[in-house]
Parts: structure tokens; sequence; C-alpha cells
């Protein structure tokens, strides 16, 4: 089986087997970043929320209102859909799927229409994102025999590869100011988080310890990274300087916590969490308080995504 077909599998049964882990709730922080989730982020967002749902059956991507209001399904498809992001100005979105036989990236508008497959090739290609100005996308492919970092055209023209080591590389996506790419690289060992210019060269590790880190993302100012790890046991999220340093566990549960998301103005973080027997869309602020459910339904909802754009 493909590596990056490996991990999406992975990261599914991480998200849709939470009856394995503990869903009694999150236990009381002890560390200076208290998580009081019995109160919910204030509710000056009005940005969209990209997600994935497989309450229609297999993964599709819905949207909704960053409070959890107005959910509606976009794709609607056999196969599985992955990995949704928005375009800079909220007119597209980028992702991943299936429905072609192996995993292609497609772009469609932020309605749900036209939706086009822009890459073609017998390997798969996931995890695709938009630079700060709309006009490439950076993804991971394993058409190298492994996963490796590229960056395309948003057409799906000037297909280059920006990493070639003999590990895997993946889950890339650019700084605010497109001048940087962040993304996970198991080249020292295990998955750690890692930089690089955006032509590929000055890659540097930014994370270093014995369990995985996983999904990194640019605050809207480019001075924070969030990203997800397993280090305490399980999967929680993580937020550290652009630098690598001051790392900061935000959720601190029991549960699976995953797939972190920035709002467009930097004071609130969307995630997936296993913590009510499934996984839910919930919503926290960036200093981890205020942790609240915005979807609540009986099937798995992961991978927010917000919109950059009010």
């Amino acid at each position: 089986m493909k590596i990056a077909l490996k991990v999406f599998l992975a990261m599914l049964i991480l998200f849709a087997l939470t009856s394995c882990y503990s869903s009694s709730g999150v236990s009381p922080a002890t560390t200076e970043s208290l998580i009081k989730e019995t109160t919910a982020p204030s509710s000056d967002i009005k940005s969209k929320i990209v997600f994935l749902s497989n309450r229609d059956r297999n993964y599709e991507i819905y949207i909704m209102n960053a409070d959890g209001s107005g959910q509606t399904r976009l794709t609607d498809n056999p196969s599985n859909d992955w990995e949704p992001s928005f375009s800079p100005d909220g007119s597209k979105i980028v992702f991943g799927s299936g429905r072609d036989g192996n995993y292609e990236i497609y772009i469609m508008n932020a309605d749900g229409s036209g939706q086009t497959r822009i890459t073609d090739n017998p390997a798969s290609d996931g995890n695709p994102s938009f630079s700060p100005d709309g006009s490439k996308i950076v993804f991971n492919s394993e058409r190298d025999g492994k996963a490796e970092i590229y960056i395309m055209n948003a057409d799906g023209s000037g297909q280059t590869r920006l990493t070639d080591n003999p590990a895997n590389d993946w889950e890339p996506s650019f700084s605010p100011d497109g001048s940087k790419i962040v993304f996970v690289s198991g080249r020292d060992g295990n998955y750690e988080i890692y930089i690089m210019n955006a032509d590929g060269s000055e890659q540097a590790r930014l994370t270093d310890n014995p369990a995985n880190d996983w999904e990194p993302s640019f605050s809207p100012d480019g001075s924070k990274i969030v990203f997800d790890s397993e280090r305490d046991g399980n999967n929680e999220i993580y937020l550290m300087n652009a630098d690598g340093s001051g790392e900061v566990n935000l959720t601190n549960n029991p549960a699976n916590d995953g797939t972190p998301s920035f709002s467009y103005d930097g004071s609130k973080i969307a995630f997936g969490s296993g913590r009510d027997g499934r996984s839910e869309i919930y919503l926290m602020n960036v200093d981890g308080s205020g942790q609240v459910n915005l979807t609540n339904n009986p099937a798995n909802d992961w991978r927010p995504s917000f919109s950059p754009i009010p």
C-alpha cells in the first residue's frame, strides 16, 4: 500500500476509532494554560470552516459557519474526499480525492461547484495548500516512490519537487508572507516538523522529541506554528514560536486531538477531537481556553480549515 494512503487511513483510524479511547471528557489541566471547556469562545468570528464528515456514508467535504451553524455538504461521490483548504480570497477550495482510483488533487469553488482535477499520475498526491497570493499550491506526492513535497501553479501546471531524501516528507503549508514552507518529515527516525524556504532550500528541523509531530500550520501573523503531537501518549494540540521555541500543550485531555487550523485573525483554533466517543470539530481560543464542540452529530467530523477572510 502506498505510504500516503497508509497515513490517510492511519489518521482516519486515529479519529474514527475513538471508542478505543476515553470519552469521559477533559481532565483538569495542571499547567498555566488552564482549559475551561464549559466556556465557549466569543462569537466574533464570522468566517467559514471547511471540514470532513462521514455522516453521509463516506468522507465528504462540508462547510459551516464558524459558530457551527449552516453545516452543508460540498462534495458527493462514492470515494473519500480529504484535506480541504481555502484559497487566500476564500473563493476556492483545494482538496484530495480518491474518486479516480488513486488520490489526486482537485479544486472547486467554495460552494462546491466546478470540481476539477489538477494532478494526474499513478501515485498518490495529497495535503494541498495554497500560497498566500493564490498563485501556487504546495502538496505531497509519492510519484518518486515515497512522499516528497512538491509545488505547482494553481492550475496544476509546473509541478516541481522541493524535497529529495530517503524518508517521507509531507503535510506542507506556506507561511503568511509566502517565503517559508513548514512540513513534516521522517528523515530523523520519527516524524518531526521542519521548515524550508519556498524554493526548497535551507531545510531545518523545528521539533525534536521521540514521539511524532504532525500537521503544522502558521498563525496569520507568521509568529506561531500550531501542530499536533503524540509526545503525551496521545495526540494533543501544541503551539510554538515559528523558530521552534516555546512549545505549549493547548488541549490536555485523554482523547485524541488533531488537525488544528487558525482563524483568519489568529484568535481561535479549530481542531478535531475524539473526546465525545467519536471525532467532532472543536473551537478554542488561541491560549487553549474555551473549548467547545461545533458539530455535534453521531458521525465522525474532522480536519477543519478556516477561511482566511471574515
